[in-house]
């Protein structure tokens, strides 16, 4: 690897700092490194990362993406769960930008509740493919400090995303998404930019944190709502949501007060439909769900 300060990583250097490591790319932990720096100072861009701003990033692996954040002058925290890497990218780190603010989180991202420093005011992150969807979710919901996202995804998961009510793709991702914020996809990314090369197309999904809608619900009742509509596609709001409500005729009654037609499928509506619905919900409807409900990825 090359020491050379503010040098970005290349594929030489990628392949020998994860062989001097033993470090083998797995399926498991969704590991494809980038290893061209033109990419990575693209998605440096796209980010719009402010000189000084608080960025976290979650796998950042070999530390790629990592440098080039630094690279434009952000303060990074990582979170890796890899201990392996982890242990590694501080010191990559040192050797390419030696007075770098940067610290590292040896954990499991969806274990993640506090950060050290101050708190991020970005996410900039190549995800793990395997989770990409529950880590996005979980940090806008536990860090509210959070104004912008750029995150590198599968693209059929980045189209989920930024999907608009009435879209094929449209689903829990793309209302979920919506609670928390803004989402558009972004730019397409080479397969061969990564290292080994994944079987599957990428796309940057850009985010702009926006409160969310004016509601009487709580998330947690929201996000009930859209997993039963979408639980089976195929049904009416009516027959989807029944059990939820007690019955199908508790379920229409609920879905009318909500100004909501009942033979409407869940793929027709926006967050701020699915915030009216969640309020006629009955206090002992939702039972307790983890911090980003359930997703589909």
């Amino acid at each position: 690897m090359t020491d050379t300060p503010g040098a970005l990583l290349g594929p030489a250097e990628i392949r020998e700092l994860a062989g001097r490591l033993g470090v083998r790319p797995t399926k498991t932990l969704g590991q494809n490194f980038v290893h061209d720096g033109g990419t990575v100072r693209k998605i440096v861009r796209a980010a719009g990362v402010r000189p000084g701003e608080r960025v976290v990033e979650v796998g950042p692996g070999l530390g790629s993406l990592t440098l080039g954040l630094l690279e434009a002058g952000a303060s990074v925290v990582a979170v890796e769960i890899d201990p392996v890497l982890a242990g590694q990218i501080e010191a990559t780190v040192r050797a390419h930008v030696p007075d770098a603010d940067f610290e590292v989180v040896r954990a499991d991202a969806l274990d993640v509740t506090s950060l050290p420093g101050e708190p991020p005011t970005a996410l900039v992150a190549n995800l793990p493919y395997n989770v990409a969807v529950p880590v996005l979710l979980t940090f806008l919901e536990r860090f509210d400090s959070l104004e912008h996202v750029l995150v590198m995804v599968q693209a059929e998961v980045a189209d989920r995303i930024a999907a608009e009510p009435g879209s094929k793709v449209y689903g829990v991702p793309s209302v979920k998404a919506a609670w928390y914020a803004d989402a558009r996809r972004s730019l397409n990314i080479s397969r061969t930019v990564f290292w080994p090369v994944p079987n599957v197309d990428s796309a940057l999904v850009a985010m702009e944190r926006r409160d969310p809608p004016s509601t009487t619900a709580t998330r947690k009742q929201v996000f009930a709502v859209v997993d039963a509509a979408f639980s089976q596609r195929r049904k009416t709001l009516r027959a989807a949501l029944s059990g939820l409500f007690g019955s199908a005729a508790a379920a229409e009654d609920a879905l009318r007060a909500a100004g909501v037609d009942p033979g409407l499928r869940g793929e027709r509506l926006g967050v701020v439909e699915f915030a009216r619905i969640a309020e006629q919900l009955p206090a002992s409807a939702v039972q307790h769900r983890g911090p980003a409900g359930t997703v589909e990825a």
